[in-house]
């Protein structure tokens, strides 16, 4: 029996597209998972910009008169929240259209 070169090339061929499908196949589905831990994270920072946007709501609410920042025992106190809910704003997830 005599193989012929075109029977060699298909051969070939249908080798490499077996193989390439193969890799195509388990690269979807890696990137499927990777996708998935992105969803869970985006997820996970909005629920934390949430709480930063209502502690932010609360900490203005509380100080609308100013006496907290008035005062000098609890007014070093509350600078200090205030410093921390500033350094929280510019960690909220920005939205995304």
């Amino acid at each position: 029996m005599i193989i012929t070169v075109p029977t060699i090339i298909i051969i070939l061929l249908s080798v490499v597209c077996i193989i390439l499908g193969f890799t195509t196949l388990n690269l979807l589905r890696k990137n499927e998972k990777a996708e998935d831990i992105v969803v869970g994270y985006l997820e996970y920072l909005d629920k934390i910009s949430r709480v930063i946007e209502a502690a932010e709501a609360k900490v203005k609410k509380i100080d609308i008169k100013g006496s907290f920042a008035s005062d000098d025992e609890i007014g070093f106190f509350f600078k200090q929240i205030k410093q921390i809910q500033s350094i929280l704003n510019e960690f909220q997830l920005k939205k995304f259209k």
